[in-house]
């Protein structure tokens, strides 16, 4: 086999490579007696069928195979000779694959194009400094959720003579009752599918109807009929009622009061629990794991930032081009459906493919950098973390468990995007391990911003001077 170099430019690398006919022609007589010998044929002994007779039937079938066979054979040794780490599959192209394939006097010739994953020099992770923001679940935000948990845990009531009289003249619907209606929606006078309904509650001054069916009831009392006419938000999820005005005839039954349930033993034998006491702990405790989860986020997108700053490799065009289609991709579609960011609206495209193009190579370039730490620090992801993460997928699809289980069995390439994220949280919390991290308790809100917008805000701010 003869290997020319054609081409070594940063990442790139380009070989001409010549596979001697001689050697291809050794291969298909060895695959074609070893063929022979396992054929069973009309007019023939098992395993004497004559090597004329194989090279008849199935000559071309295995120079074919062969020819590949050699491609794939010559591309490897190449990249394993020059210790290579491809960025992606190399590109291998043959002059004349059809005349390789039947002609055993034809030397087969092809290229290979590659591009190989850049020298990653580690950073020293112990000079790393983050701030770690971290909050506190305050007793009065278990008290609200508690409150919270209550009214949904409510009671309706009818209003008594007493509660009516108590509101003098006005004793029609206001906000914070219930009616209890029945409806009827039409749209150019005719009844539509979905537009009818018995015994609903609706809320006065809450959500969950179309914006303004419920403000159209306020003053409404038992037994009063009513038309109200209503228009359906343009981005309904009906296609066909989207944007359509509907007039509604509606018949009031009751009029009800919504007491809430008592934040007691009863409430949290409600919520599976048995005492309040541990409901407040169950609250306490998924409020506090929200706020840790925002926490590590916050770290973590602080690490990135950090760690970009501390690299400077380049990146393979075939790994950035990739990634920056997917971007670009996206953005014509937010363009298209009128979803850009204000920021963006104004820049042309010329400006925007810029501006992206470098967004995709930092990813790229992160993405090679927390790969190569996990590499030569040995972090793996097991088999019995794979297989937690299958069942936390499946588990997404109620009564579909098992399929999906069966699912990633049967294509396991699907577990790779349950593969990422694992270990690109793994070589995160290496990195938080050497880091030097301070803790700073802030506010549930402060936890919240976007740290775009809190490094604005500062940026806005003048510093304070004595």
């Amino acid at each position: 086999m003869q290997v020319t170099e054609t081409l070594s430019d940063g990442l790139k690398r380009a070989y001409t490579v010549v596979v001697p006919a001689a050697d291809i022609e050794s291969r298909r007589m060895a695959r074609l007696t070893s063929l022979g010998k396992s054929l069973r044929l009309p007019g023939f002994r098992p395993g004497k069928v004559p090597l004329p007779v194989v090279r008849q039937r199935y000559g071309i079938a295995v120079s074919a195979e062969v020819a590949d066979e050699s491609v794939n054979a010559a591309t490897r040794k190449v990249v394993e000779d020059n210790g290579f780490r491809p960025a992606m599959t190399p590109k291998v192209d043959v002059a004349d694959v059809d005349a390789a394939k039947a002609s055993p006097a034809v030397d087969l010739e092809f290229k290979i194009e590659l591009e190989l994953l850049p020298d990653i020099a580690m950073p020293d992770f112990g000079s790393l400094t983050l701030t770690r923001l971290k909050a506190i679940v305050a007793d009065d935000k278990v008290d609200e959720a508690l409150a919270s948990m209550a009214s949904r845990a409510r009671d309706l009531v009818d209003l008594t003579e007493e509660d009516l009289a108590a509101r003098g003249e006005n004793q029609g619907a206001a906000d914070g009752d219930v009616l209890k209606i029945d409806f009827l929606g039409k749209i150019d006078g005719v009844p539509f599918e979905g537009g009818t309904a018995t015994d609903i509650n609706v809320d006065i001054g809450g959500a969950g109807f179309i914006p303004g069916f419920a403000e159209q009831l306020v003053g409404a009392k038992a037994g009063e009929t009513r038309t109200i006419t209503v228009t359906f938000p343009a981005d309904y999820g009906a296609a066909n009622l989207a944007g359509k005005e509907a007039t509604f005839d509606v018949t009031v039954k009751q009029h009800l009061k919504s007491v809430p349930a008592a934040v007691d033993d009863v409430l949290a034998q409600k919520m599976g629990l048995e005492t309040l006491e541990e409901l407040r702990t169950a609250i306490t405790e998924r409020m506090q794991a929200d706020f840790d989860q925002m926490s590590r986020q916050r770290v973590k997108r602080q690490l990135l930032d950090a760690l970009s700053g501390m690299v400077s490799f380049p990146t393979p065009d075939v790994m950035t081009n990739q990634e920056f289609d997917q971007i670009w991709q996206r953005l014509t579609a937010d363009k298209e459906a009128g979803k850009l960011d204000e920021e963006d609206k104004e820049k042309d495209d010329d400006t925007l493919r810029a501006e992206y193009r470098a967004i995709a190579e930092r990813r790229v370039r992160l993405g090679l950098l927390l790969a190569e730490i996990g590499r030569v620090n040995g972090l793996t992801v097991s088999p019995d973390e794979l297989t937690r993460a299958m069942r936390v997928e499946a588990g997404r699809y109620p009564g579909q468990e098992a399929q999906m289980m069966e699912f990633f069995r049967k294509y396991p390439q699907m577990t790779d995007s349950l593969r990422g994220p694992i270990f690109e949280e793994k070589v995160v919390d290496f990195v938080l391990e050497l880091a030097k991290i301070t803790d700073e308790v802030v506010s549930p809100e402060e936890l919240a911003k976007d740290p775009e917008e809190t490094k604005a805000s500062a940026e806005a701010t003048p510093a304070a001077t004595e």
